[in-house]
């Protein structure tokens, strides 16, 4: 018999927030791993000779592979544990990660960057974040939505700056095995403190009235098959659609293009690694307050309506960024109005799709976030490409911020199709 969770207020806490902060951790180890090339594409291109296009062409199979593994990501976590899925997860990544501190081709860098740690960090995507809060939370589930979308954030906070210090002071090979370091702790802390469901304890679900239904038996073979079908299914949404091409966008004007060539940007323009990875970790904290403040609108206000102002003001910002001089003000103005909706755009999307999409909802979101990556792999070997070819990265942040303001314009297109009682509800 489960026991009653503690309620909103309650002494007594609940183990869904430890399992909240082995999840961060995972995540913020991942980010980390998946922000490092951000630092390196200038190592890697005095140490090996290898141009700018052909590094940026393994990184955006990283991308691809990140955004595509998510509704299986998904899958594999309804059918094997979420436990299990992010210890592979994580060792796949330092596997990938350890192989590439001997690699001497560009082919190494592609099968080691490119594919496994590409399939790796896949595994630990945004699904594991949606899967964590939906199975084990019913109230604050937008504010636990928001921490866990923040540790993209914090992982670039605590691993750029240090990254970029580590390469400058003593290489690469330096800053990769930090990463290594945290990876293992980051295993350990799953293997020894990770739950998959709180029905595993005996628990309800935080802030439930009654037990969540146990998972339905799956075979092999419907399991691989469910995010075909749930993509089936969704496929026939304007929603699904119209939450698919904004997150695309959000991938582009974020990880892909920012997170990835920023440094690299800034140092065409005087800027040294750590100066510019720093103002990187500026916009992380930002997100980090931004991120969780959106989980608390989350749960308060309509998410269509939080996105046209994130994806608008994003926009905006990308737009401002060529015309300010990359001076210590103007990049500190842009790293406060970009940093604010980093991320920020996760939790109402998440919500978004729990409404609209019930029981699918994970394998949904993670085709949703496919999305995110597609466009996060593009604007990577688009950003490279223009760098290589026309020797400015500017043009790919002018299409970027474009491309922001009519995702915010798109959102006009989703309807609020809820039963009544539930918008109700979410107005009280």
């Amino acid at each position: 018999m489960h026991t009653v969770a503690p309620t909103p207020g309650s002494a007594r806490p609940h183990y869904g927030w430890v399992v909240v902060a082995v999840t961060f951790l995972t995540m913020l180890v991942t980010a980390g791993a998946v922000g490092a090339p951000g630092v390196l594409i200038a190592p890697f291109a005095r140490e090996f000779g290898w141009s700018n296009a052909e590094i940026s062409s393994a990184l955006a199979v990283r991308l691809v592979l990140f955004g595509l593994l998510g509704p299986f990501a998904a899958a594999f976590m309804n059918r094997f544990g979420v436990r299990r899925v992010a210890a592979v997860a994580l060792t796949l990544i330092a596997a990938g990660i350890a192989g590439s501190l001997a690699m001497t081709e560009i082919w190494h860098l592609l099968l080691l960057w490119g594919f496994v740690v590409g399939i790796g960090t896949g595994l630990t995507a945004m699904v594991l974040g949606a899967t964590v809060a939906t199975r084990w939370f019913v109230a604050r589930r937008g504010l636990v939505l928001g921490l866990l979308s923040a540790s993209t954030a914090t992982g670039q906070l605590v691993f750029l700056p240090l990254l970029a210090t580590l390469t400058e002071r003593y290489g690469w090979r330096a800053a990769l095995a930090l990463i290594l370091a945290m990876l293992a702790v980051a295993v350990l802390a799953v293997l020894t403190l990770m739950r998959d469901r709180p029905s595993d304890l005996g628990l309800r679900p935080y802030g439930a009235t009654a037990d969540a239904p146990p998972p339905a038996p799956q075979s092999l073979g419907a399991m691989l098959a469910s995010p075909l079908l749930a993509l089936r299914e969704a496929s026939t949404s304007v929603t699904f659609w119209v939450l698919f091409g904004t997150f695309f966008v959000c991938g582009a004007s974020t990880n892909g293009l920012v997170q990835t060539h920023f440094v690299s940007l800034c140092g065409d323009y005087g800027i040294g690694s750590v100066a510019a990875a720093g103002m990187l970790a500026v916009i992380g904290v930002f997100d980090l307050v931004g991120t969780i403040g959106s989980g608390w609108l989350s749960d308060r206000y309509d998410g269509r309506w939080l996105l046209f102002w994130y994806y608008g003001l994003r926009g905006l910002s990308l737009l401002f960024l060529p015309f300010s001089d990359f001076t210590f003000y103007g990049l500190s103005l842009f790293a406060v109005f970009y940093g604010l909706d980093w991320v920020a755009t996760v939790p109402p999307t998440v919500k978004l799709t729990a409404d609209r999409f019930g029981e699918r909802a994970n394998l949904v979101f993670g085709w949703v976030f496919a999305g995110h990556q597609l466009g996060a792999a593009c604007a990577a070997y688009g950003a490279g490409f223009s760098r290589t070819v026309y020797a400015s990265y500017l043009p790919a942040f002018f299409i970027a911020g474009g491309l922001c303001l009519i995702a915010a314009a798109a959102l006009v297109l989703i309807r609020d199709r809820r039963p009544a009682a539930v918008v109700a509800g979410a107005a009280a």
